[in-house]
């Protein structure tokens, strides 16, 4: 079964504040990620054109974060055998991942992501269509939350407390409750994420685990354009 979540992630900069901050924030992500045999390791990065998506960057990149694997999934295939293939193409203010993984050939997770200078209320920013729209799901991601989970003491979240945090760079913030109807600039991040995991026995278990570790890894990952 294909899986279809919207995530829509409000942040308290301007569409060039973020496009500037976020190819900062890819690179200092890489690098704590990066440890020994695991890390990321970039392939290729070269500009590109299409009639789709314009112009921009295409990135190839292979993960290997063995240690962050459940330990469940491990028993269909061993950690040194889970190594995720992307391809990414940043055609700011749209971009566009798939992740791979060459010991599940059909296997494919989709990250399909649309930046806009509102407060997360459009409806249907990737233009579904009707049937998919039935489908979908959407959560919205507080960057200021400070709840915590399994997923996001796996991930690594920023530990800042965003209630009495203030950015040195911009001057915002803190951010209190309500904080996405008042802020000004604000922008959305909508990533609209399809799973398709066609595997009897731990499919399902995994497009679960895919599902619930994204708002972490989002939040761990946006914080930073903020600060």
């Amino acid at each position: 079964m294909v899986h279809i979540k919207e995530f829509r992630i409000v942040m308290p900069v301007s569409l060039e504040e973020y496009r500037v901050a976020h190819m900062f924030v890819v690179m200092k992500m890489s690098q704590q990620h990066t440890t020994g045999e695991e890390g990321i390791e970039v392939v290729e990065n070269r500009p590109f054109e299409d009639n789709a998506l314009g112009k921009g960057r295409y990135t190839n990149k292979i993960y290997r974060l063995q240690s962050k694997i459940p330990s469940w999934l491990t028993t269909f295939a061993p950690a040194d055998a889970l190594i995720m293939q992307e391809e990414s193409w940043n055609a700011f203010p749209i971009c566009k991942s798939v992740m791979k993984c060459p010991y599940f050939p059909r296997f494919q997770l989709r990250i399909e992501t649309v930046h806009r200078p509102d407060n997360g209320e459009s409806e249907n920013v990737h233009g579904l269509s009707e049937e998919q729209l039935a489908a979908r799901e959407v959560e919205y991601i507080d960057i200021a939350s400070s709840e915590g989970n399994y997923w996001s003491y796996l991930v690594g979240n920023n530990n800042v407390d965003f209630s009495i945090f203030k950015s040195a760079r911009t001057g915002r913030g803190p951010l209190l409750e309500g904080w996405q109807d008042r802020c000004d600039p604000v922008m959305t991040t909508y990533k609209l994420v399809t799973i398709d995991a066609p595997y009897w026995g731990f499919g399902y278990q995994l497009e679960q685990a895919l599902i619930a570790v994204t708002p972490s890894w989002l939040q761990s990952f946006l914080t930073y354009n903020f600060q």
